[in-house]
């Protein structure tokens, strides 16, 4: 009896701490946490302006200060084909904001001292060490140049991969030699699984040496590989028992398996689904090997905002710690410095560094976008993105899928959303 009644107990307390986990955030009136009705307004308004004109389909904005949202908004449609109205669980192929997800998926193993970040990635993933990188040599004639293999300098480390400096690429920014390697190999076009992905990109040369260049790629896919490897356990494994499932964040995942949430996943417009070279919008009801940890995940506004806040919080959320403060604040620091050079794309931008999973802003200007030092922030190529602000104790998550339109919005957003930003954050 004694024993039965301790099992009960204990089921009890595990109820318990996943209703918790599962509770939403707070809200409060933008005034109550320093932020103008009036102004949030207007970037509603200008978000229905631009779904009546056709601009986009639908969005959600979640705006989150002093841990209350003070703005949670759905605009437009959830399919435009359909006409079904946005909704508050609406789920949104997030493709790069996985990376950041992912990021701390790894930084869990590093706290346990089961990775460290000078590790060599070839000491888990074999077939990626002893690389060579693809060097173009121009003909003295002036015909095409040809590429020379050489030697990497040194393989390419945990630290590469999560800040990209890793020499990989993805092959869609720029037209290199390597890089049309890389598209010409279509090594993610059939949905491999990740141990098939990091074979097939042991076989093609790096873009850059090791440790040179912020080039953004496959980095943090092979990253998900090796936190598959590390914890004996696949990615979403790993993912849902170490994060997700005590962040509550249930409806994050790679695919919508679940038949009863399928006609929550929003679609774009019929002509805007194209991400990049020979690229298209997944269909995440159909379940495939890959599990991309560095574009392949699916969530709503609400399961991202539970990341945030947690992030926002120092690592932990309701009593759930995921990482240690210093962990997150090593994380959002940067990483990259002056001596490393960008690549083809320098995509956090001017102004901004590059951390463990995240652009971080390390100037107040240089920057055309409102912000603060200390930022940090990524987006995906369906048109999500996210920032957190712990200067101002507040975070945003816009969810959107009009792959044309993901980089005017961030500006948008960013400036308007901080414009209605009326009391200081208190020191």
């Amino acid at each position: 009896m004694k024993a039965r009644a301790a099992f009960l107990v204990l089921v009890w307390c595990l109820l318990l701490s996943t209703a918790a986990a599962a509770q939403s955030l707070p809200s409060a009136k933008p005034e109550e946490v320093g932020l103008s009705s009036e102004r949030l307004g207007k970037l509603t308004a200008r978000l229905k302006a631009d779904i009546e004109k056709g601009v986009i389909p639908g969005a959600i904005v979640l705006v989150a200060r002093h841990g209350k949202i003070a703005m949670f908004e759905t605009i437009g449609m959830l399919n435009p084909e359909t006409k079904a109205p946005m909704t508050r669980d609406a789920i949104f192929r997030i493709y790069s904001m996985s990376k950041p997800i992912t990021s701390v998926a790894a930084m869990i193993l590093f706290e346990e001292g089961k990775l460290a970040l000078n590790d060599p990635v070839s000491k888990y993933i074999p077939q990626l060490g002893g690389l060579k990188v693809g060097v173009e040599k121009p003909d003295p004639s002036g015909g095409n140049p040809t590429l020379e293999l050489v030697p990497s300098q040194r393989d390419m480390t945990i630290q590469d991969l999560l800040r990209h400096t890793s020499g990989l690429t993805y092959g869609f920014t720029g037209s290199s030699l390597v890089k049309k390697m890389y598209v010409d190999a279509k090594v993610s076009a059939d949905y491999p699984s990740n141990a098939e992905l990091v074979e097939r990109l042991g076989k093609l040369p790096l873009a850059y040496q090791p440790g040179t260049t912020w080039e953004y790629s496959y980095a943090t896919d092979v990253l998900g590989r090796v936190v598959e490897v590390v914890s004996d356990r696949s990615l979403l494994a790993f993912e849902k028992a170490r994060i997700l499932d005590p962040l509550g964040m249930k409806d994050t995942s790679f695919y919508v398996t679940d038949k009863s949430k399928q006609d929550r996943i929003v679609e774009p417009f019929p002509n805007d689904r194209n991400i990049g070279v020979n690229a298209d919008f997944n269909d995440p009801r159909v379940t495939q090997k890959w599990e991309s940890g560095g574009g392949g995940m699916v969530s709503t506004t609400m399961d991202y905002a539970r990341f945030a806040q947690m992030l926002l919080n120092g690592g932990s959320l309701n009593g759930r710690r995921i990482l240690s403060p210093k962990t997150v604040a090593f994380m959002t620091s940067d990483h990259v410095g002056t001596s490393i050079a960008p690549g083809t794309a320098y995509i956090p931008g001017p102004g901004f560094g590059f951390g463990l999973g995240f652009a971080v802003r390390k100037d107040a200007g240089i920057s055309p976008l409102a912000g603060s030092v200390g930022e940090f922030n990524w987006g995906g190529a369906g048109g999500t993105f996210f920032w957190i602000d712990p200067k101002e104790d507040m975070f945003v998550v816009f969810m959107m899928q009009s792959p044309k339109q993901r980089v005017p919005y961030r500006a948008v957003l960013k400036n308007m959303i901080y414009a209605a930003v009326t009391k200081p954050a208190a020191r």
